[in-house]
């Protein structure tokens, strides 16, 4: 996608976390993501796969919260949210990062998402990925309001 002045616009990965900051979180952690949120352009792509759904979805189904599972729902159909396909090939490169570094198999398919989408930056609260040296890893730190 292009920015205003013709650059390609600096689109980041989110991780599933940051959506269940944003929908569940404290208000701490969800002004800590909205914050980061507003340094973007507005015409950044918010990228994430579609495992961050699964994630995001499966306590308000298994509490049968329909009214979480439509505020998830709504926030997964937004506009600036592009929901990436988990194909072969980023399960090829999961497997790598999985084998390299030790990564929960969840991490290394956010992980390897974001590689072959090639966005910018990966945006997470979990200190543990910043170790992935194929991606600019950032670490959200908490914003006290």
């Amino acid at each position: 996608m292009l920015g205003t002045a013709g650059m390609a616009a600096p689109d980041v990965y989110l991780d599933a976390c940051c959506f269940i900051y944003l929908v569940e979180g404290t208000p701490d952690w969800r002004a800590t993501v909205e914050n980061r949120l507003r340094l973007l352009p507005a015409t950044a792509q918010l990228i994430t796969s579609q495992l961050s759904r699964l994630e995001c979805r499966t306590r308000p189904v298994r509490d049968g919260n329909d009214a979480l599972l439509k505020r998830y729902d709504d926030l997964f159909s937004a506009t600036r949210v592009c929901l990436v396909d988990i194909s072969p090939a980023i399960i090829d490169r999961a497997t790598i990062l999985r084998a390299r570094h030790g990564y929960k198999s969840p991490d290394a398919i956010h992980l390897a998402t974001s590689i072959s989408a090639g966005v910018g930056t990966f945006i997470t609260g979990d200190f543990h990925l910043q170790g992935c040296s194929e991606l600019n890893v950032e670490v959200l730190a908490l914003t006290r309001e």
